[in-house]
């Protein structure tokens, strides 16, 4: 049996390193990438594979990003699935004091460095044989709705969806899936938060339920589990009672 390649960015922590873990417990060999070469490592000690690759990255890098799929080219030849989790935000930022060099952070992140391994994973997929494989972007329930003093994150999981459903349709040609995961409220250190209360759009301050983030790592390994001929376009995985259904 042919092993799948598996690329999870932001591997290094929270949903990413918890997807990974899942993903390698589900015989995938597995090309981490991040920031923190020493986080990435401490993802990889928990994965029962000898062959996990470890490669720092940053995502906002063009040249990083093609060094990341160059490596994954020497070592595998191909690339079956690529979980586009890399991402960051400012905080809470009210909108008039929100500074450019604030946004360009998160846009660069989100939004551009999803592109870049999503573009450099799509030329892959395309000319390897067989052809195809899958690309799961890591939305957030703000690509459906915005939380209160967070125009750049915001914005950028708005744009997210629109490039999962661009390269959904680009992709069919070539066997090549894409789909989004929307995630409200994992438990991770971006949500550590919750439990001391959080503005909400009504101008209150509520503590808000969060959940096991594992739940979010095994949707993820049902996307991708899937054959190629059947897709995941948009799948939401949340907290059952975090305000989001009605909030507002």
């Amino acid at each position: 049996m042919t092993v799948k390649v598996a690329l999870v960015t932001g591997a290094g922590s929270g949903i990413g390193r918890s997807v990974a873990i899942a993903l390698g417990a589900q015989g995938y060999s597995l090309v981490l990438a991040g920031r923190r070469q020493q986080a990435l490592k401490q993802t990889a000690a928990q994965i029962d594979a000898s062959n996990t690759l470890c490669v720092p990255t940053d995502v906002r890098d063009q040249e990083s990003v093609e060094q990341l799929f160059m490596r994954i080219q020497e070592a595998h030849n191909r690339l079956d699935l690529l979980f586009n989790n890399a991402g960051v935000n400012t905080g809470e930022v009210l909108f008039q004091d929100l500074t450019y060099e604030q946004w360009q952070e998160v846009i660069n992140t989100n939004l551009n460095g999803a592109f870049l391994c999503a573009h450099q994973a799509f030329r892959m997929m395309k000319d390897q044989r067989p052809q195809g494989g899958r690309i799961i972007n890591n939305g957030s329930i703000s690509a459906q709705v915005p939380r209160p003093n967070s125009a750049p994150y915001t914005a950028s999981k708005h744009a997210i969806t629109g490039l999962t459903k661009s390269m959904a349709l680009d992709g069919r040609q070539y066997q090549i899936a894409c789909g989004q995961i929307d995630i409200g409220n994992a438990s991770s250190h971006m949500t550590s938060k919750m439990n001391q209360g959080v503005p909400q759009a009504d101008g209150s301050v509520a503590v808000e339920p969060t959940m096991n983030v594992d739940h979010v790592a095994e949707a993820v390994v049902y996307m991708a589990n899937l054959p190629l001929e059947a897709n995941v376009l948009t799948l939401t995985v949340m907290a059952t009672n975090m305000p989001f259904v009605g909030r507002g």
